[in-house]
């Protein structure tokens, strides 16, 4: 489900982009793994330390917010289509 909603956003966003009639710039933000409370709200303990591990490389919010603050910076005639921000080390 997870894949699909995160596909859905990228059609949607395309469609947007190409409806417009330029006066609306669209920038989807794609972040990796990001330093969130969300896990901490497992309850299962395999599953927690699972995400424990993975969250190991996260990046934090402020990275996103900054990739995010750059797309929105551009001039007026440039449209940054796409952002993916992910961490530089990979989980083992």
């Amino acid at each position: 489900m997870y894949s699909a909603t995160k596909f859905a956003v990228r059609a949607i966003s395309e469609g947007l982009r190409q409806e417009s009639s330029g006066d609306v710039r669209v920038t989807t933000a794609s972040p990796g793994v990001t330093e969130s409370e969300l896990a901490n709200s497992i309850s299962d303990p395999r599953a927690r330390e699972d995400m424990k591990t993975y969250r190991s490389v996260a990046i934090p919010a402020a990275a996103i917010a900054d990739a995010i603050a750059f797309a929105i910076t551009r001039p007026a005639d440039v449209d940054l289509n796409e952002i993916v921000v992910r961490p530089a080390a990979s989980a083992q």
